[in-house]
């Protein structure tokens, strides 16, 4: 399966909190979407690696993405490695995606910005035709996206471009509510976390209002790019 769009990101529910306006707005736009996770999310405060991976399966079927495959790398300690880039290679060289969005290139949680440089080489690397991956007994087409533009997480940075996602923010939060298990329930017996409050909730709407003012827009999620990015004339930017 083709894909225009595949998200790649360390956790379960990264993608969710980050870039889920934006991938709902492609999918209604008729994009075919697909969402990889490197870790199961296994050291969290809360939950568990089961329930996070239903929890994520839930949500890919809200959102309309066509597949969501987990990596199973350990959380807290995925490497650079080869064995790890050669994973990435092969769902990259699999679903032959225009457009990969990732992990911030920096941030709170280790992974994040650990995650944003091993999936970054191996886009780079899936291009190579010498950088041979098997799959199923027959050795892959050489696939580089043409794009490969990095979401924006706990800490801020200055994003290259935004995306208008107010008629999406309603359905983004319901899809990041579908995390249960990590997000704000009054009934919750678990520990608290940085992100299990209603403070964090009001923080990611704060946050895409903030994107979405410098666009004159209620809500926007924001990007930034590893190349210049191009338009063909002046009244393609909003």
């Amino acid at each position: 399966m083709k894909l225009d769009i595949l998200a790649i990101a360390a956790h379960p529910d990264d993608i969710e909190l980050c870039c889920a306006g934006t991938l709902l707005k492609h999918i209604e736009a008729g994009y075919k979407v697909g969402l990889i996770d490197l870790t199961q999310g296994e050291l969290g405060t809360r939950g568990n690696a089961t329930l996070r991976l239903q929890e994520a399966e839930n949500a890919a079927q809200k959102m309309g993405a066509l597949v969501r495959e987990n990596l199973g790398m350990p959380d807290g300690f995925f490497d650079q490695s080869l064995h790890n880039k050669r994973k990435i290679v092969e769902v990259i060289r699999t679903y032959q995606p225009q457009i990969v969005l990732t992990n911030a290139v920096k941030d709170r949680h280790p992974d994040h910005g650990r995650g944003s440089k091993l999936i970054s080489d191996s886009c780079f690397l899936a291009g190579l035709s010498k950088f041979q991956t098997v799959k199923q007994g027959v050795v892959q087409e050489r696939w580089r996206p043409k794009s490969v533009y990095h979401f924006i997480q706990d800490r801020y940075i200055k994003p290259d471009f935004v995306i208008d996602i107010s008629a999406y923010m309603e359905r983004k939060m319901e899809l990041i509510m579908t995390f249960r298990s990590q997000f704000f329930d009054p009934d919750s017996p678990e520990p608290q976390s940085p992100i299990s409050g209603k403070d964090f909730l009001d923080f990611l709407h704060a946050r895409a209002r903030e994107y979405g003012r410098a666009l004159g827009v209620e809500y926007a999620e924001g990007f930034t790019v590893e190349r210049t990015a191009g338009v063909d004339n002046l009244f393609d930017l909003v």
